[in-house]
């Protein structure tokens, strides 16, 4: 028989955060039973831990949390004596309060604890990065299931944990949603969890304490800087290392801007490898040597008739020495991708996978959203449905399209998010009109920002002479510039850009669902 669980208290998880330099007290029974935690007050099952915070809590979600069954609340203190602030209270008057100094480190905490530290039976493989995130998780992912592997995955994309699968909303989700998917992951049976980690995720400890098995650095470049995420590049700079003082394996892009400083902080973990693609000299990036020799390289990267790459892997051996070549076949389009396939084939190698896993997943790989070809029956329009939405993933998407079809008109739309990232709203418009021959801005999850406001912004810093306009609903605008395309007649790449095959818009505090540029493109012109 399985062995019982002993009830978690909240005098257990006092000690917890006192063990941890975090001030705590219990308002209340200190032998109440907690099982399970959540921070949305929608979500909440009988005997929950419910989370008080973020910048749009309510009272009335307390109220609601404990009609729903709520045991006791976690609430952050006011004052030297960690007083529980009046309208909480009054709102739960009867309900015991876990109530601390830091009210963001201490969920933090004690979500393993409440979860039974699933960590413990999991391999964990953080991946974090400006561009390409979704991509090589889901890379690896489809190496994982050739090899006979049943991953989880958390990122911008999808959440899919074994028993709940849905379209995400953050990259890295909050503590007790981490610990949750976790705890699914080893329930359903499965043992590997493979997850974006954000910028926010380890700035604001939602990863606090989870050991990365391996975790990966891509590259970075300028993003998420506003005055309610990164106050400047420094700051997100330096949040995207820390990935390296919680994981065993540091995986290092050196093709990555800044790579000496990335190699100097992956020396925080115990063991560091390092991948390269070599796009111009043998053992070289550009004509400049490498700062070390990468312990996995890809050479050689040709078109395949079907679109998609094929390229060989060299791995080295510990002593320096060629262990293997292998000739990989990917089945997507993209040259920046063949660095995405390498970050996946190195951490698959790193977990003990073979190379026919390897090529059998590169081969039939499909990423939602990710570099989707859409094209029309003549051959005359083709449209690319893909996430890049930052100025890095911008720079190489466009490279890559006018290196790839060179004789073809380029159009793009796009828009930019509300309340975060707003220097999108400068660089995107400038990368983009230094490639394109038209740019239309539309709707791209506002929140709480007006879309035409969003949009003027864009058309006041594109580029003179850029050829643009603005048509706020997104389902009209990509109607539109796809049919003008197949009108005219003329060879045309239109590129679909930001929501991929995402079936839902972020307006106000709500996720209506919407057809995705994917569904439309099909539609339109495949009809």
């Amino acid at each position: 028989m399985p062995e019982e669980k002993k009830p978690l208290t909240l005098s257990d998880l006092i000690d917890v955060l006192r063990a941890s330099d975090v001030e705590a007290r219990v308002l209340g029974d200190g032998a109440t039973c907690v099982d399970g935690m959540t921070i949305d007050s929608r979500e909440v099952a009988p005997r929950n831990l419910f989370v008080c915070k973020g910048a749009g809590f309510r009272p009335a979600f307390l109220e609601s949390a404990v009609a729903a069954g709520a045991a006791a609340y976690l609430c952050e203190g006011v004052g030297e004596g960690l007083s529980i602030p009046s309208e909480l209270v009054a709102a739960a008057a009867v309900t015991p309060a876990l109530v601390v100094s830091d009210v963001r480190r201490a969920m933090a905490l004690v979500a393993p604890v409440i979860y039974r530290h699933p960590e413990d039976q999991l391999h964990v493989v953080g991946i974090t990065g400006t561009k390409g995130k979704s991509t090589v998780a889901y890379m690896l992912r489809s190496i994982l299931v050739a090899a006979g592997q049943e991953p989880s995955i958390l990122g911008s994309i999808e959440t899919d944990d074994g028993k709940v699968r849905y379209e995400s909303h953050n990259t890295t989700p909050e503590a007790p949603d981490l610990w949750r998917h976790l705890r699914n992951t080893v329930d359903a049976g499965r043992r590997t969890m493979v997850m974006e980690v954000s910028s926010q995720g380890l700035k604001y400890d939602r990863v606090l304490g989870l050991p990365f098995e391996i975790g990966c650095f891509l590259n970075i470049g300028r993003d998420h800087i506003s005055g309610v995420e990164h106050p400047d590049f420094e700051d997100y700079f330096a949040s995207k290392l820390r990935i390296f003082n919680q994981c065993e394996v540091a995986v290092v892009n050196l093709a990555s801007d800044h790579v000496d400083r990335v190699l100097q902080a992956a020396k925080s973990a115990p063991c560091v490898a390092t991948f390269a693609v070599e796009h111009a000299g043998e053992g070289s990036h550009g004509g400049k040597a490498w700062p070390v020799e990468p312990l996995f390289t890809a050479s050689g990267v040709t078109q395949l008739p079907t679109g998609g790459l094929a390229f060989t892997v060299r791995e080295r051996a510990a002593e320096g020495e060629i262990a293997c070549e292998e000739r990989i076949e990917l089945g997507m389009p993209g040259l920046f991708n063949v660095d995405n396939a390498l970050a996946a084939i190195s951490m698959a190698r790193l977990l003990g996978v073979g190379y026919d896993a390897i090529r059998a997943g590169l081969a039939r790989i499909r990423v939602p959203g990710r570099m989707e070809l859409v094209s029309s029956a003549d051959g005359h329009v083709l449209a690319i449905v893909d996430y890049a939405h930052n100025e890095l993933s911008f720079e190489t998407l466009f490279k890559s399209v006018k290196a790839e079809y060179p004789d073809r008109r380029v159009v793009a739309l796009f828009g930019a998010p509300g309340g975060k990232a707003h220097e999108r709203r400068e660089a995107l418009p400038r990368v983009a009109g230094a490639y394109a021959d038209h740019l239309v801005y539309t709707e791209e999850d506002p929140a709480h920002d007006r879309v035409e406001d969003i949009c003027a912004e864009l058309v006041r810093n594109t580029p003179e002479g850029v050829s643009h306009e603005v048509i706020l609903d997104r389902e009209e605008a990509v109607r539109t510039v796809l049919e003008r395309a197949l009108a005219c007649g003329e060879p045309s790449v239109v590129l679909l850009l930001a929501k991929g095959d995402e079936e839902t818009m972020h307006r106000g505090d709500e996720y209506p669902e919407v057809k995705s540029d994917l569904a439309i493109a099909r539609e339109v012109l495949l009809r």
